[in-house]
């Protein structure tokens, strides 16, 4: 009994290791702990209950990025994948294109997305096919790459954001002009976004 509760930790551990200390109650079922078992957990203090179906290890380091993992995992599939993908505002702030600091999380998820439980207040879901070209993965969680992050708040009208992230990327490289370039020949876009692109694709 005792070689497998050492078993299952350490199967949960070398998941948790790569989700910043939160995992799911299905993960844990996967790696070896009995169905059911999450309440002894929380009581016994070795997990904490975050939202529902979703743990964090209490002696776990503590990140600057737990949310974002928090979320991601929130929105996993029925086969208990996540699918949501940080973006728009969101994906801004995490790429440091901007001074946006949106109060809630900006997450894209597929057209079929669904979930009985409501969506966490702290939310706004934005519902999209994502190439996995425009994907990035970080521990735990995904994002739009920077010139997809643009593209979103232009086409929301965030103009001032649009620029700065243009500005900002091109500086430091994190976007190309030839992605500029690139994204300007495709899309409707906005009469000023499309000037926009004109200026730093040259």
């Amino acid at each position: 009994m005792a070689d497998r509760k050492s078993s299952a930790g350490d199967s949960l551990f070398e998941i948790i290791e790569q989700q910043q200390g939160y995992f799911t109650a299905k993960q844990a079922a996967d790696a070896g702990y009995l169905l059911g078992s999450q309440a002894h957990h929380v009581k016994a203090g070795n997990w904490l209950r975050v939202e529902h179906g979703i743990y964090r290890l209490a002696r776990f380091p503590r990140s600057m990025e737990e949310q974002y993992v928090i979320y991601s995992l929130w929105s996993r599939n029925r086969a208990g994948e996540p699918v949501g993908v940080y973006s728009h505002e969101s994906a801004l702030s995490i790429h440091e294109l901007s001074d946006a600091n949106p109060a809630k999380l900006h997450m894209t998820v597929p057209p079929s997305f669904r979930r009985s439980a409501a969506t966490p207040k702290v939310l706004v879901l934005h519902r999209a096919r994502l190439d996995s070209a425009e994907i990035e993965q970080r521990q735990g969680f995904a994002v739009t790459k920077a010139l997809r992050a643009v593209a979103d708040v232009a086409a929301a009208g965030k103009q001032e954001f649009a620029e700065q992230a243009l500005r900002e990327g091109t500086k430091r490289g994190v976007v190309t002009r030839q992605q500029v370039l690139d994204l300007r020949r495709r899309g409707d876009h906005p009469e000023w976004f499309v000037r926009l692109l004109e200026r730093y694709s040259q």
